[in-house]
C-alpha cells in the first residue's frame, strides 16, 4: 500500500462501509492503521517524531467526516485543540482535502455559538502569517458536504491546504511533496507563535464585510 492508495481506498469504500457496524470493518482497520503507517512513513524524512491517527468515528458510529492526522506532540496530541495537519474526507464528493487546521472542540466549547465566526477570523489571520505558504498551499477554504457541528467546525478551522481528486493521488511523489510543504508550514506556524494571533486583528477580521 501506498499513501495514495490508502487514501484512495477511504474515499472510495467509505459510503458503502457506513452501511456495516464499524466493529471489526476492513475499512476502520485501514483507516486507524494501514492508512496511518503509510503517513508515519512519509513523514518519517522530517526527523520528527509525529503522532499519526486515523478516524473512521467512535464506538457504533461511522464519522461524518473520517479524518487521518498528524499532531506535534509539542503543539497538541488530538483534534480538539491546537492545530495539525489532516486529511478530510469530504461527504458529498470523491476527493480529499490535505488541511493545516485548527483545533474545533475547544473553540466550540469557548465560543459556542460564535466558534465558527471566531476560527475563521483566526484562520484568515493566520494565512496573512503564512502568506509565503499561499502558493503551495493555496486552498484557503473546504467544504465537507455535511450538517453538523463538528463537520462545519473542520469546514471553519481550516486554515490553508489543497484538495485532491481520485486522479491527483495516483501521483505518489506529488503526495509526499504537498506532505512537506505542509509541514513546513506546520513548522513554520509553531516558530512563528502558533495561534496567537491578537484580539485585534480577528475583531477586524469579524468586522470586514
Amino acid at each position: 500500500m501506498t499513501l495514495g492508495h490508502a487514501l484512495r481506498r477511504i474515499i472510495e469504500e467509505y459510503p458503502l462501509a457506513r452501511l456495516d457496524p464499524p466493529a471489526g470493518h476492513p475499512l476502520a482497520h485501514v483507516i486507524r492503521r494501514g492508512a496511518a503507517d503509510e503517513l508515519r512513513a512519509a513523514l518519517a524524512p522530517f526527523g520528527s517524531t509525529y503522532l499519526v491517527k486515523g478516524s473512521p468515528g467512535r464506538g457504533t458510529r461511522w464519522a461524518a467526516v473520517p479524518w487521518l492526522a498528524a499532531f506535534d506532540p509539542a503543539v497538541t496530541t488530538s483534534a480538539t485543540q491546537g492545530y495539525y495537519l489532516v486529511y478530510l474526507f469530504p461527504a458529498h464528493r470523491e476527493a480529499v482535502h490535505l488541511s493545516l487546521a485548527q483545533g474545533t472542540v475547544a473553540a466550540i466549547r469557548e465560543h459556542g455559538p460564535r466558534a465558527g465566526a471566531r476560527l475563521r477570523a483566526s484562520g484568515a489571520a493566520l494565512r496573512t502569517r503564512l502568506s509565503d505558504f499561499s502558493e503551495a498551499l493555496p486552498v484557503a477554504e473546504i467544504t465537507l458536504g455535511t450538517a453538523g457541528e463538528l463537520p462545519e467546525g473542520y469546514e471553519a478551522a481550516h486554515i490553508m491546504g489543497l484538495t485532491y481528486t481520485l486522479a491527483d493521488l495516483a501521483d505518489e511523489r506529488r503526495l509526499w511533496a504537498d506532505l512537506a510543504n505542509g509541514v513546513a508550514a506546520y513548522r513554520a506556524l509553531k516558530a512563528r507563535g502558533g495561534l496567537d494571533v491578537a484580539e485585534e486583528q480577528i475583531s477586524r477580521t469579524l468586522r470586514s464585510p
